[in-house]
Order: C-alpha cells, then sequence, then structure tokens
C-alpha cells in the first residue's frame, strides 16, 4: 500500500452539548472512491466542514500528500487541494458556465479580466469530465445535472487532489447518477481521491471502493465494498446487530384494530421526478401504518407528497375513494389530513408567538380571515389541550420557544388535533425529546388510532415503528420496496427488507 492521499487521526470536535465527533479516523488513497456513511448525527458534515476549515478541530491531526494541514477556511483548504461540491447547486445561475468555473479566481492583466483565458481554462476543466458544452451560456439555461457536473468542474480547476462530493446524486435521476458516476470513474482512472458521502445504499455499491460508517461522532469501521453485505452495512448504521431484535412485542399495542374496509387514503403509482418513485400506498380508519427506511430513502418526500407540499408529476392519489389533486397544503387540510413536519423549529412551532397562538393557528387558517375565532374561543381552545394533552406550561400566554422539545411537540399536535383531522401524517413527531414525552406522545398516537383516526406515522427508529404499526411501508432509496403486516412486522424483518432488496449490482 502506497501512503494515503489523506490521512486523519483521532479528529474530534464538540459543541455545547454535543460531540460531534470522537477521534474520528480516516484514510483515502489516490485512484480511489471512498464512501462516507451514516445516519442523522452520525458526523459526516461535521467531519467534512473540519476538513475544509468551516469549523476548527478541537484535536487530532490531518495529512495530505504526507504534509500535515489545518486549513482555516474553505479557500485555504482548496489552495491545498481540496475541494467540496455540496448537495445544492452552490453557483449563480445568472452567470455563465465559464464565469462560475472561474469565479473568484479569474485571470487578469493589468487590472482587466482575460475573458479569452476564462472561456479555455473553463473548458480545459470540463474536458476533464468529458463534457463539452457552450460555455458562455447562462448557467440557468442547463439541467440541474449539467449544473452539478459545472460544479464538479470549478473544483476541478483549481488542481484539486481530493474531491468531496456531499449528496451529489439527491436531485439526479437514474441516467443523470449513471452519468455522473461515468464521470467519477474517469476522475478515478486519473489519480483523484474522492470521498462520495450518500444515503443510497445502490450507489454506495455501484461506486465505492471503500466504506467508512460513522454512527453517533464515532467511527464503527472501515469495509471494503465488494466484502460487505448489505444487512452487515444497515447494521453499523444504526447500531443494532442483525440478530438483535429487542422483545418489543409484549409492548405493542394489544387492542384490535380499527379498520374499515374503505381506506381513507389511496396513492397509485404516485410518484414525483427527483423526489419518490411511483408508489402505491393505502390506510384505512382506526390505522397506524409505518414509514420506515433510512436516511434519504423518501419517507419525508412521501409525506409532503401526500400534503400537497410538492405536487406528484404522475399518479392519482384518492380520498375517501374520490380522486384529488391538492395544489397547496391548505387543499389537504380542507380534506382533513394535518401534517407535523419533521423538523418542528423550521417549519412547525412558530417560536416567538404564544402556546395559544400556535394551537390555533391551524384552525384559524382553515375558517379564513372572515371567521375569526375571539380570544375567548382562542383560550378555551388553548386549554382543552394543554390539560388533554399535559402541555407542560406555566400559562397559555407563554412563548413557545421557551419550552422543552416534547411540550413543543405537543402545541404542534395540538394545533393539528384543533382541526379535527381524519388522517394524520407524523414525521418523526418524538425526535429529540426526553423519554417520558415520548411516552406520552405514543400513547396519544394509539389514542388517536383507537378513535378511528387514520396515521401515517414516520420514524427513524425502528423500534418505534414496530411498536406503533399495524402494516409497515419500507422505503429505500426513494422507492418503496416492501410492505410488511401485523404478523411480519420486527426490526429484523425491516432491516432484511432494506438490505437484501434487488441484490444485483454493477460493477464498481
Amino acid at each position: 500500500m502506497t501512503a494515503p492521499l489523506l490521512k486523519v487521526t483521532g479528529l474530534s470536535k464538540g459543541f455545547p452539548g454535543v460531540k460531534a465527533l470522537d477521534s474520528v479516523d480516516l484514510k483515502v488513497q489516490t485512484g480511489e472512491i471512498h464512501a462516507l456513511m451514516g445516519e442523522n448525527g452520525a458526523g459526516k458534515s461535521t467531519l467534512i466542514k473540519v476538513l475544509t476549515g468551516v469549523f476548527p478541530r478541537d484535536a487530532g491531526e490531518t495529512w495530505l500528500d504526507g504534509q500535515i494541514i489545518a486549513p482555516k477556511s474553505p479557500r485555504e483548504a482548496e489552495a491545498l487541494g481540496i475541494s467540496t461540491v455540496y448537495q445544492e447547486v452552490n453557483l449563480i445561475p445568472h452567470l455563465s458556465v465559464a464565469e462560475n468555473i472561474c469565479l473568484g479566481r479569474q485571470p487578469t492583466w493589468l487590472g482587466a479580466i482575460r475573458w479569452g483565458a476564462i472561456t479555455k481554462r473553463a473548458r480545459a476543466a470540463l474536458a476533464r469530465l468529458e463534457l463539452s458544452i457552450d460555455v458562455n451560456r447562462q448557467l440557468s439555461g442547463y439541467s440541474i445535472a449539467i449544473q452539478q457536473m459545472v460544479a464538479i468542474a470549478r473544483a476541478l480547476d483549481i488542481s484539486a487532489k481530493l474531491l468531496i462530493l456531499d449528496e451529489p446524486t439527491s436531485s439526479l435521476d437514474k441516467t443523470e447518477v449513471e452519468e455522473l458516476f461515468k464521470k467519477l470513474r474517469k476522475l478515478r482512472e486519473d489519480g483523484l481521491g474522492i470521498i462520495f458521502i450518500t444515503h443510497f445504499l445502490e450507489q454506495v455499491y455501484e461506486i465505492s471502493d471503500l466504506i467508512t460508517v460513522l454512527r453517533n461522532g464515532l467511527r464503527v469501521g472501515c469495509f471494503a465494498s465488494k466484502e460487505l453485505p448489505r444487512i452487515k452495512l444497515v447494521s453499523h448504521m444504526i447500531g443494532k446487530a442483525v440478530q438483535q431484535v429487542e422483545a418489543l412485542e409484549q409492548k405493542r399495542a394489544t387492542t384490535a384494530t380499527i379498520r374499515s374496509d374503505s381506506p381513507i387514503l389511496e396513492a397509485r403509482a404516485l410518484g414525483r421526478k427527483g423526489s419518490i418513485q411511483p408508489l402505491d400506498l393505502d390506510i384505512r380508519p382506526g390505522e397506524v401504518v409505518g414509514l420506515a427506511g433510512l436516511l434519504g430513502s423518501g419517507r419525508t418526500e412521501t409525506a409532503k407528497l401526500l400534503f400537497g407540499v410538492d405536487r406528484p408529476d404522475q399518479g392519482t392519489l384518492l380520498i375517501k375513494n374520490r380522486a384529488v389533486r391538492f395544489n397547496s397544503p391548505r387543499a389537504a387540510i380542507r380534506c382533513r389530513m394535518a401534517l407535523t413536519p419533521e423538523d418542528r423549529k423550521v417549519a412547525g412551532i412558530i417560536p416567538n408567538l404564544t402556546v395559544r397562538e400556535n394551537i390555533v393557528l391551524a384552525l384559524q387558517a382553515s375558517r379564513g380571515s372572515w371567521r375569526r375565532l375571539s380570544v375567548v374561543e382562542q383560550e378555551k381552545l388553548a386549554d382543552r389541550f394543554i390539560q388533554s394533552l399535559d402541555i407542560k406550561t406555566p400559562t397559555r400566554e407563554q412563548i413557545v420557544r421557551n419550552l422543552s422539545g416534547g411540550n413543543q411537540q405537543k402545541v404542534l399536535l395540538a394545533r393539528w388535533l384543533a382541526t379535527e383531522p381524519k388522517l394524520f401524517i407524523l414525521d418523526e413527531p418524538t425526535r429529540g425529546i426526553d423519554v417520558g414525552a415520548k411516552a406520552e406522545i405514543e400513547k396519544l398516537i394509539q389514542s388517536l388510532r383507537q378513535d378511528g383516526l387514520a396515521v401515517l406515522f414516520i420514524s427513524s427508529e425502528l423500534e418505534e415503528i414496530v411498536r406503533q404499526s399495524q402494516r409497515v411501508v419500507v422505503l429505500r432509496d426513494r422507492q418503496k420496496i416492501g410492505e410488511l403486516t401485523e404478523g411480519e412486522i420486527s426490526e429484523e424483518a425491516i432491516m432484511q427488507s432494506i438490505a437484501t432488496h434487488n441484490l444485483e449490482r454493477p460493477a464498481a
């Protein structure tokens, strides 16, 4: 083995109350595509930001080409030969391709920009990707896939030794991904070292030579892609041995499922390009349907599609046997649907409003500005849910940002319960809350089911899915790959479904 292009030893980084990285090691060789895998909070983004000088390290050392480095900014990292291409194309759409590739490092003569030299450099950078396009054309005139290639060309323009790709395929379709992978294999042959971050299992096995798995800020291990079974990779990522299935059956709800023969919601081949592949899904009153899958599998994308946040470009959605087309969440609310989003702080609570104001928000919106709830009605509504959900707040007029995470989540649930929904989509309702609040919310979900509500329950915690669901729909790489009924539901069955579906793969 030759000396590694990149060598990281004992890298640590902490934030107040959080150890984001704890003595992490990493090696990347020249001519190697090295995948970095891990669930949310594993430390992948922090590791990249330390390597590229966004964050200072607390401990550890980094060698690049045998030299110790400690970049203090992304520009300094680029000068050393480390370039990063992020998930969102970070370019300027109204500038030309050439201007984007050379932006911030335009060649000049006597203070004037040498436009001919810029054009020549841009073409040379694109030639490394075997891409021939009009570099003088405005970037926005090209597809997202081409823009992604331009971003990579910009990274290569500085004679990069190490290329870091953070979720580069998230907005690409299958054909575009295949084209990108052709370019990456060419760069690997040219001797470039590549760190490839993704949540798509199949893509990891298709393109990578080695896989490093992080979990909770720790390095789990480094594995040869060809020698690591998918079930083992899933096991390393979520922190459960394949055989380790907790005895949760006795914890699951023992009451009979209240189900009618007629689904309240049916999705038939519903999909959106670049978001979720066409899938079938139905939910009946009195039923909790779990949506399981690794991060990036398409869980939240499915919820957004069903609730009208995103519009499908194919398929049919039926509510109570009637075809509907939601142009906005407002239309979904009119059909008695509700959604608590994955990130309650960004897309859920209004932090500077009171508990009362947050609770009445959805109901008031559904009534319109001409049928305003009086202050007395608002107070009665808020008090009812504060009591029924046991929201810990000194007063209904408390600013909601001052509540604990669990109580903020209860306020969000109260907001939607006030609209008396028939279908409740819960996206990570227990994330970031303490054990007591989590137990209360899980109890509430079963209570809603017993009251005849239909619930779509999304969670990255498999034990929660197992404990709560009467059926489980399994997603991977933004497509539905399986469905488990009550007698089949277990953590092991979900893991096996994620890991073993469609085992054939192209050679890397």
